[in-house]
């Protein structure tokens, strides 16, 4: 429901951002099911990256100016026409994207360069086997591995998103509704199985994520589509010296973001400026009908991220 609300008012080291575009993350649909609160003090409201122009500079920020076009990493309330943002949860518009496709960046961008690079480190000629290769995670995930000279391999459950991977450049497509994601990756890999795997699903994933692992492996978990509870073969993960991650982006530290966000400004704006990596886009709705938003997510047709364009 849209409706009237009192304006944001930035704080000390925030600004007030008018928004253009938010996107929707499935944590959003999982705000609105009463499963994923926000954390303390931040905006009710979902909506946890927009797109827009500084309307104000509160107290104790420098280097941004009214007007400056940015994208922004949030903690809650991009479905509004503003919000307030902390100074380094903020990032410049990519020359080569325009200020509404923006909305597409931050989450993703942040949580498959904290989770693939800054956590996984993956390296130039290691593989990469990336769980809902067609999401927004997904299509950004498949990029920044491939530009740094990594080997991908996707699961997506039709032909279609499979098809809209490989154009993104994955090289291993995995159909999990009909293949073994297991035996798909150790057959193309001569064996070895993935170097890092990026895994949306949880639980059901844990015991087939740890056996697609190569030695020396790395999994890390950003999702629970697939549960929450999961038994983890502590032998297999020792005979592999695996290491296995969980982390999430919404309630850590503001100074934990903003190095996050600095790294990412630091190693991926430069893809983005030279239109090596883009945001994928499937659809924009406006945002009063984020309800018809909600449902084209839930449903898992689309392809990248679904953005909501503020009246």
């Amino acid at each position: 429901m849209w409706d009237e609300v009192p304006d944001p008012v930035p704080g000390e080291g925030e600004v007030l951002v008018e928004v253009a575009a938010g996107a929707v993350n499935r944590a959003d649909l999982l705000q609105r099911q009463g499963f994923y609160d926000p954390p303390p003090g931040a905006s009710p409201y979902p909506g946890l990256e927009c797109s827009g122009r500084i309307a104000e500079v509160g107290p104790g920020v420098s280097g941004w100016a009214v007007g400056d076009e940015v994208c922004a990493l949030l903690a809650g309330g991009g479905y509004a026409e503003k919000v307030a943002v902390p100074a380094g949860q903020l990032l410049p518009v990519p020359k080569s994207v325009s200020l509404t496709q923006a909305a597409a960046l931050p989450e993703v961008v942040c949580t498959v360069w904290s989770n693939v690079f800054m956590v996984a480190h993956l390296r130039p000629g290691e593989t990469l086997l990336v769980h809902g290769g067609s999401s927004g995670i997904g299509t950004m995930a498949i990029q920044l591995a491939k530009a740094v000279g990594a080997k991908v391999a996707v699961t997506a459950g039709t032909q279609d998103k499979l098809d809209r991977c490989a154009e993104l450049g994955a090289d291993i497509l995995i159909n999990y509704r009909e293949q073994d994601f297991v035996d798909e990756v150790k057959k193309a890999t001569d064996g070895a199985g993935a170097d890092v795997i990026l895994d949306n699903m949880g639980a059901k994933y844990l015991d087939p994520n740890v056996r697609a692992l190569a030695v020396n492996g790395r999994l890390a978990i950003i999702g629970m589509q697939g549960g929450v509870k999961g038994e983890l073969n502590i032998g297999a993960l020792l005979a592999k010296r695996g290491a296995i991650t969980a982390t999430s982006l919404r309630a850590r530290p503001l100074t934990e973001k903003a190095a996050i966000v600095a790294a990412v400004r630091e190693h991926v704006w430069p893809l983005l400026e030279a239109g090596h990596v883009r945001p994928v886009v499937d659809r924009e709705i406006p945002m009063p009908d984020a309800a018809e938003a909600h449902r084209v997510v839930g449903e898992s047709g689309h392809v990248g991220k679904v953005l909501l364009v503020t009246p």
